[in-house]
């Protein structure tokens, strides 16, 4: 589904990243992982289209869009969850949710959306008509992920969705994402910080660090691995 190709990035003639390849199959879970400043928060503003490129390829389902305009991506089925969840404060929930849901697959699919996100995140269906910008962190990060389901996504990138989350509540979220793959069988592509939880989740990851990707497996391959095990793990 998705393919990065020999992807370069730099800010200032620094580079952030360089020679990234990823493979994404269409309904697998596949993570990023690695340490702050690794490339993986540039990874997902090059395939939204929010950052330039300077050289590499991004397909998505066959087709190169590294150079398309990022106004364009979603409506092919990229939703993009960013960094720090970013709600629309002064919107409410619902509101929240309807911005996610004007691309022509979520402006379609809408009222079953809706139902599919009350019944993953029912504290979301009680608070719908408050604002985002008071709920807790954990609320604000449903309604982030909950706004990239409306678009009705066929690639949903989440970008370390347990950021700034209490260890009790970041389980609540990876329990509820590993959910959405496994009942929808939706494509996810996830940034994560905590490796350990995120290797546990998925099917495939790639370890990023100073831009390059240097490590790339299944959830065994890289539980295994013994670089995995005592930088990330631990162990």
């Amino acid at each position: 589904m998705l393919r990065v190709k020999g992807l370069s990035v730099a800010y200032g003639g620094l580079s952030a990243l360089s020679d990234v390849f990823i493979d994404v199959k269409r309904g697998q879970f596949t993570a990023v992982v690695g340490p702050n400043g690794a490339g993986k928060t540039t990874l997902f503003k090059s395939i939204s289209g929010t950052v330039p490129i300077r050289e590499g390829q991004i397909e998505f389902e066959g087709r190169d869009i590294a150079h398309l305009n990022p106004a364009q991506r979603p409506h092919l089925g990229i939703a993009h969850v960013p960094e720090g969840r970013k709600v629309f404060s002064a919107m409410t929930v619902l509101e929240n949710l309807e911005v996610g849901a004007t691309t022509r697959a979520g402006q379609a699919a809408w009222a079953t959306n809706l139902d599919r996100i009350f019944a993953l995140f029912p504290i979301l269906a009680e608070r719908r008509t408050q604002l985002a910008g008071t709920l807790s962190g954990g609320e604000q990060q449903m309604v982030a992920i909950a706004r990239g389901m409306a678009s009705a996504p066929k690639l949903l990138m989440l970008d370390e969705p347990s950021m700034g989350l209490s260890p009790t509540m970041t389980d609540l979220i990876f329990d509820s994402v590993k959910r959405l793959h496994a009942e929808m069988g939706l494509t996810i592509l996830m940034v994560e910080q905590r490796v350990a939880e995120a290797i546990e989740h998925c099917d495939r990851g790639y370890v990023l660090e100073t831009g390059r990707v240097v490590l790339s497996g299944t959830i065994d391959e890289l539980s295994a691995n013994d670089k995995v095990r005592r930088a990330y793990l631990g162990m």
